[in-house]
């Protein structure tokens, strides 16, 4: 039995990563602003992760084998979590995104075209971390999402004090009304109704991971390895919006109508103008299997059809 400590677990897949975390027998803390109930045997810590004083009042002396970080967004969110689990924890996972390698967003390495991207192509050890900027505004905060992610995950890597791993999520689907994006919904809607999708000239690949199948990996990264560093977390095999979208036609019988935007124009949810993937190969050569996207988003589709669906009274 393991002690650990997860920082949000309210909902989607960190919900189902406590819920794993509490069948394998660990004792499990969640730390939430109280908004949401925990699950039956969890101990529940209400602190604002953002005031670092209720945060080290809430703690209290406890300590932890692994922490969980579900929900850190910027590197001043970072650096109070840095300094409030300094010597109370032997291990850090945190959270983290595709986003980080968003060309748009930084100035990256280049990769040869099509080459699905490797985890130094961001290297937090030398990511520059600027705390001066508007990280507490929500609207700066949401259009720089992805650098805050990748500052966040400099801090910790840097100044944490404790062994540190990131884990790249790619994009979340699965588990119907629980995947509260809504992209999943976007184009089950607009397939249904016949409603145009906005889409790229090409349709450029991504990659994609069932809610649960993350669940899982944080699972074993948090109890059964002691990587370090980031790794990425996909589903093997890539997929276009236009392959999404023949999965969800599949089961509604209604055929995709697709308008081609124009230059500048936003586009539905995973259409893109890049090639958009990452490798999976270092969590495959640390251990863990994954499963192939087209073995799950079957299920998943049906998932989102059933929660779209009209109740009956």
């Amino acid at each position: 039995m393991q002690r650990i400590c997860v920082i949000g677990g309210s909902r989607y897949f960190g919900k189902v990563l406590v819920q794993r975390l509490l069948a394998v027998g660990h004792q499990v803390t969640v730390i939430n602003r109280g908004s949401t109930p925990p699950l039956p045997g969890v101990e529940h810590l209400v602190a604002d992760r953002d005031d670092e004083t209720a945060l080290g009042v809430a703690l209290g002396s406890r300590t932890f084998d692994v922490v969980v970080d579900q929900v850190c967004y910027t590197p001043v969110q970072a650096a109070i979590a840095a300094r409030a689990f300094r010597g109370r924890t032997a291990r850090y996972v945190m959270t983290s995104t595709i986003e980080v390698y968003d060309p748009a967003t930084a100035a990256l390495p280049a990769v040869p075209y099509g080459t699905p991207v490797p985890e130094d192509i961001v290297d937090p050890a030398a990511w520059l971390v600027r705390m001066d900027l508007p990280w507490h505004d929500a609207a700066y905060l949401e259009a720089h999402y992805a650098e805050g992610k990748r500052q966040a995950e400099a801090v910790y890597t840097r100044d944490g004090g404790f062994p540190f791993a990131s884990v790249r999520s790619a994009h979340v689907l699965g588990g119907g009304v629980q995947e509260f994006t809504g992209r999943l919904a976007h184009y089950i809607e607009r397939i249904g109704q016949g409603t145009e999708i906005a889409v790229h000239a090409e349709a450029l690949p991504t990659v994609f991971i069932h809610y649960e199948e993350l669940a899982d990996l944080l699972l074993w990264a948090t109890t059964a390895t002691d990587f370090t560093g980031p790794v990425n977390a996909c589903s093997d095999e890539l997929l276009d919006v236009r392959g999404l979208a023949a999965v969800i036609a599949a089961q509604t019988g209604r055929e995709p109508v697709y308008r081609t935007i124009a230059a500048g124009e936003a586009a539905s949810p995973f259409s893109f103008d890049r090639h958009y993937a990452m490798s999976n190969t270092r969590a495959k050569e640390l251990g863990f299997s994954f499963s192939r996207t087209t073995d799950w988003l079957p299920s998943a589709v049906a998932e989102a059809l059933n929660a779209s669906a009209p109740q009956a009274t």
